[in-house]
């Protein structure tokens, strides 16, 4: 934009697009990533349309006739419905809870003043360095004596507990940000601390909420290694282990392999679209003020 001034003192404003070589760039390298980026879910959506034979002869030719009789297999004979609406309950309570529990402790630390607030915040940190696999023995021994083995209770409880330190790491920087004033005049009109968190603090971070959300869900959701050690019963299986049971130790019926994975990543696509502007603001907000 140019803002020019004539002989008769009249501004004129002139927007100026220039085309340049480094924008050419810029624009031809976001193209090379979106390719990289979409053609690979294109590739996978096509493969499971077609049939076993169809891909060794023709790996990355469109479908002759489109069988979405493997999308019917995979939800039916793979048990796939069950597991999703497994993997909803516990993905559901473990995101209701962590970011409930997550954003009380953020506000506390980030808002509140008391003495050992630095201690407690550290405390949480250091569970973002501590791999689930070190602590994996000692929580089936435990959840064994508390018969929360091969339940999905017993899957709720560790998937909280590991999305709590990101949650509060990233909430504690939006509450930090929030000017002390808004509180302090609250507090003075009358307003009790759960009031401020609930009626001040909520409302303005719930653009870290939607961040710390999607990173919780989609952590979840795609989470292995708990899911096929805690839980035996085919019956309470989550998505990603059932997910398993379509590869063979001698043969694999691929067609239906890749429609079992493109049921499995749609949630998250969806979930993703639906909230890409609140997302994308809350990373750009955090970035920002943090």
């Amino acid at each position: 934009m140019v803002i020019k001034m004539n002989k008769n003192n009249n501004i004129k404003i002139k927007s100026v697009n220039k085309v340049t070589p480094g924008k050419i760039l810029v624009y031809i390298i976001l193209s090379a990533l979106v390719l990289v980026y979409i053609l690979p879910l294109l590739w996978m959506i096509s493969v499971s349309l077609k049939t076993n034979k169809e891909i060794f002869q023709s790996p990355f030719a469109m479908p002759e006739v489109v069988q979405l009789g493997n999308y019917i297999f995979a939800w039916t004979n793979g048990k796939l419905g069950t597991a999703t609406l497994n993997s909803v309950i516990v993905c559901a309570v473990a995101l209701i809870m962590s970011m409930l529990i997550g954003a009380m402790a953020a506000f506390a630390i980030g808002r509140m003043k008391f003495r050992f607030s630095g201690a407690v915040m550290g405390f949480f940190m250091i569970g973002m360095m501590v791999p689930v696999h070190c602590v994996l023995i000692p929580l089936f021994v435990r959840f064994s004596k508390l018969h929360l083995t091969n339940s999905l209770v017993g899957l709720m409880i560790p998937y909280i507990t590991f999305s709590l330190p990101m949650t509060i790491f990233l909430l504690v920087g939006f509450f930090k940000s929030m000017p002390k004033e808004m509180f302090e005049a609250a507090c003075i009109d009358g307003c009790s601390i759960y009031k401020c968190f609930t009626l001040i603090g909520l409302p303005l971070v719930k653009t870290g909420m939607f961040v710390a959300g999607l990173m919780t869900f989609v952590a979840n959701w795609n989470e292995l290694l708990l899911a096929m050690v805690f839980i035996s019963e085919p019956t309470k299986k989550t998505l990603p282990v059932t997910l398993t049971y379509f590869v063979g130790p001698y043969a694999t019926n691929y067609v239906q392999m890749f429609a079992a994975i493109i049921i499995a990543i749609a949630p998250t696509v969806v979930v993703y679209c639906m909230f890409s502007n609140q997302i994308v603001e809350g990373l750009t907000v955090g970035a920002v003020k943090g």
